[in-house]
């Protein structure tokens, strides 16, 4: 082996690599190139240095890619996306004769093994990308392991490291490079000849995928991850179609760019930052490529490719705190913060924001656009950026949210482009302008009002709520609980046509509230899930904007009253014990986050769907007494497992998978009493009873209760109890719930002024099955609720959400032609 990892390196490559980590490189049986923003295998520098080291150290090359399921914003969209490039790297690594394994983290399988390759290697070859994840991950791999880490610079013309540091104006950036940029931007970027050792990948710790045979969608829906940001149909990943979008545009589009690029209603733009961000394409052959149009059209889109994204770059790169406040120059940050104090005519949420749903038509189509498309036209995202500091008590929180928002939808989120674009928006790379405006000082305004009269608001608005993909399926969702109505919001939400259908009064299935009319007004009783907390992050952000809109709120309330807490009471024993949970309630009744997933949506409540049965038009669904209640596509059921296996009879694949399922009952009371039982609590798990739980309902939340001495009860019996008691009349079972509430808390009775029981058939699972919904590709119909993937209110939202993915990753796009040939090597 050779004592120095550089010798006999060309200067093209030399010039791009960076010695993270110098330790020796006399140990090891391979050379690991850990692919991660260069998926690509034409003109990448970091493959190219770990092919020659392989070749001077005469050991194997493996080329090791890994998705996660714990990046940030991970998502259907973005796991499609780099799934399909990756597939289109394993088939070009098999015709170089390169050894490839990709792994998938999934939900059976989360384990990383690149520590275990990394510490068997010679050396580490990856890409040198100055943002998170891609930081974060290189850093906590040079704390664990000893093998030296090379970074090459993929990404840039000019390499990141030779302008020694960052400029924030793009004037001097073209200055400082002028020369850098003459002696690189037409050189053909040379061959590699070295040989490649084989890697043995019988050896590797994990199966590797064969991604050319492996149903993508099946995979993703496999994966923890957000399952309601769906794939971008008509945006595939990969080398082979980035390449065909930029031969069409070279030959359409670019000698037209510089008049058309602005114009947000015409395919003025190349539309190629998807795959300059995941490096599917080579952005020294795109360079080349643009030099070469000699044309006002070819000289713009060299101006935005070299200096405006190669100026973010390279901030990113000398500046770690990019993603933050302190990025922006002190003058705007001291200007912004000065007009904190202005006011605002609206402030809002951030589930507001993602769904578009703010009184502004250009921003909500800007935001669609995002949210549907996967994408934003750069003229369009400088006005949809600068829009939401009017929407924010702080700057400081504007610019989270303008991150959260682009990386979240946008398939070029988290490159060091898009933190450019967005700083920009809050003064970066620009200059103080007066005079100073509201809310803005002497940052930039730019109005939308301003762009709406050059930009046609519905034109656009049709534009980019079109669907993409063909065809349009008609979704039926049955049942109107947590479950039905995320995944009904999540489809539509994504132009998809969606019926929601149940037998109730109302939605909200077991977070349904009952209204009773009371001695003191109209009271509504939770009787049906009495909280819910929130663990995983995918529910968290909702629960987090729901706060802010009023739709949930916390319960108990210690922070604000010592009283609100939760006891256990034992044989008439108070006992306290340490809760760290946090829980929460829908307000003012537990059916109010039902009702706000159901808003907008065609939900046609009484009305039970009798049978499902497959037709040659789709799946029909016919009500209790044979009238038809439509055909379509889809069909997601979101009823108690029991029914929903009764349901799909006709099914059987699906209806035997469910009927393993088994639920337990509940019997819960709802009583009204003259006055306060206690003053010490508010809630109570309650042991060794046929007891489990009562609930102080009168003390949740904007609960309607005019007096104050009033309180109102909810009371839930044990699933043992329950099953023995099944049959009795309701009357009964209240009476004896009661009475033994007042035998096991030790509080004096109280005679009721109301009192009534409902028994909950189907309240709780018995051991849920891991899986979030259980799909059945053939028939299109998709079963999910509480009882797959957790029992909880969340468990519910997160079954939802994963139903609707397995729909979304089926829509396919429209036009779906033969992409245009070209050579890759």
């Amino acid at each position: 082996m050779v004592n120095h990892p550089f010798a006999d390196l060309p200067t093209h490559l030399l010039e791009r690599m960076r010695l993270h980590s110098a330790r020796s490189y006399e140990n090891g049986r391979f050379v690991l190139y850990w692919m991660r923003t260069a998926v690509r295998t034409d003109e990448n520098p970091a493959l190219e240095v770990a092919i020659r080291m392989a070749d001077q150290q005469s050991v194997p090359l493996l080329v090791y890619q890994a998705l996660s399921q714990k990046y940030e914003y991970a998502s259907d969209r973005h796991h499609m996306f780099m799934l399909q490039g990756a597939r289109d790297v394993q088939k070009q690594c098999l015709q170089r004769g390169i050894s490839y394994g990709f792994h998938l983290a999934t939900r059976d399988d989360c384990g990383s093994h690149l520590t275990t390759l990394s510490e068997q290697a010679t050396v580490v070859v990856t890409e040198e990308m100055p943002v998170d994840p891609s930081r974060r991950e290189l850093t906590a791999l040079a704390s664990q392991v000893a093998t030296p880490l090379i970074c090459v610079d993929t990404a840039c013309i000019v390499p990141m490291r030779l302008l020694t540091r960052y400029y924030t104006r793009a004037f001097e950036f073209r200055s400082a490079t002028k020369k850098l940029y003459s002696e690189r931007l037409t050189r053909a970027w040379p061959d590699v000849n070295s040989t490649v050792r084989p890697f043995d990948l019988s050896t590797l710790p994990f199966q590797p995928l064969d991604l050319q045979a492996a149903d993508l969608p099946e995979l993703v829906s496999c994966c923890m991850i957000d399952h309601s940001v769906g794939p971008v149909v008509d945006t595939q990943g990969g080398s082979i179609a980035g390449y065909a979008r930029w031969v069409r545009f070279l030959e359409t589009g670019i000698a037209g760019y510089s008049a058309r690029r602005n114009n947000a209603l015409i395919d003025g733009v190349s539309r190629m930052s998807p795959y300059l961000h995941y490096g599917m394409v080579s952005p020294m052959r795109l360079a080349r490529d643009a030099a070469a149009v000699n044309n006002e059209g070819g000289k713009k889109y060299l101006d935005e490719l070299l200096t405006w994204r190669e100026l973010a770059y390279a901030f990113c790169f000398y500046r770690a705190d990019h993603d933050q406040w302190s990025a922006l120059p002190e003058w705007a940050q001291a200007t912004l913060l000065t007009h904190t104090g202005d006011s605002r005519q609206e402030l809002y949420a951030w589930e507001q924001l993602a769904r578009a749903q703010t009184n502004d038509a250009l921003w909500n189509a800007a935001q669609m656009s995002l949210l549907r498309q996967g994408e934003l036209h750069n003229n369009v995202r400088m006005t949809w950026g600068k829009a939401i500091v009017n929407w924010t008590k702080l700057p400081q929180d504007a610019l989270q949210l303008m991150i959260d928002l682009n990386h979240r939808y946008a398939l070029d989120g988290r490159d060091p482009a898009s933190f450019g674009g967005l700083l920009w928006c809050l003064g970066q790379f620009d200059r103080p302008f007066e005079p100073e405006t509201k809310v803005f000082g002497t940052v930039r305004p730019r109005p939308t009002r301003e762009h709406a009269r050059r930009l046609d608001t519905q034109s656009y608005r049709t534009r980019v709520a079109r669907p993409r993909f063909d065809p349009v399926p008609r979704v039926a969702v049955i049942g109107a609980g947590m479950s039905g109505l995320c995944a009904a919001r999540t489809l539509s939400d994504h132009g998809v046509p969606v019926i929601v259908f149940d037998k109730g009064r109302g939605v909200g299935g077991r977070m349904s509230s009952r209204r009773v009319e009371g001695v003191d007004g109209h009271v509504s009783f939770d009787h049906g899930a009495q909280y819910f907390t929130a663990r995983d992050p995918r529910f968290r952000r909702y629960i987090d904007s729901w706060l802010q809109q009023g739709i949930v709120a916390r319960w108990p309330d210690s922070a604000s009253n010592p009283s609100h807490k939760i006891v256990s009471l034992n044989h008439g024993r108070v006992c306290e014990k340490p809760d760290t949970n946090e829980r929460f309630v829908g307000s003012p009744s537990m059916n109010a986050v039902c009702r706000h997933l159901a808003t907008d949506l065609d939900v046609r409540t009484q009305t039970q769907v009798g049978t499902i049965e497959s037709v040659e038009e789709g799946i029909c669904l016919t009500d209790g007494v044979g009238r038809s209640l439509g055909t379509f596509q889809h069909v997601i059921v979101s009823a108690p497992a029991p029914q929903a296996a009764g349901l799909l009879a006709k099914f059987p694949k699906l209806a035997q998978l469910i009927s393993k399922i088994q639920m337990q009952p509940c019997w819960a009371v709802l009583t009204t009493l003259e006055r306060p039982i206690t003053s010490d609590w508010v809630g109570a798990f309650i042991h060794d009873s046929l007891l489990t739980w009562v609930a102080r309902n009168s003390t949740k939340p904007h609960r309607s209760v005019r007096s104050n001495n009033a309180e109102h009860l909810v009371l839930h019996a044990g699933h043992k109890w329950t099953q023995e008691n099944w049959d009795r009349s309701a009357d009964e079972v209240a009476q004896e719930m009661l009475a033994t509430f007042w035998q096991d808390s030790g509080i004096p009775p109280q005679s009721p002024l109301h009192l009534a029981a409902h028994l909950w058939k189907f309240a709780f699972p018995i051991d849920p099955p891991s899986e979030r919904c259980f799909f059945d590709a053939e028939s299109g119909i998709v079963a999910c609720g509480d009882w797959a993937g957790g029992p909880r209110v969340e468990g519910a939202f997160l079954s939802g959400m994963a139903a609707a993915g397995r729909i979304l990753g089926t829509l396919s796009a429209k036009n779906n032609t033969t992409a245009p040939q070209f050579t890759l090597f």
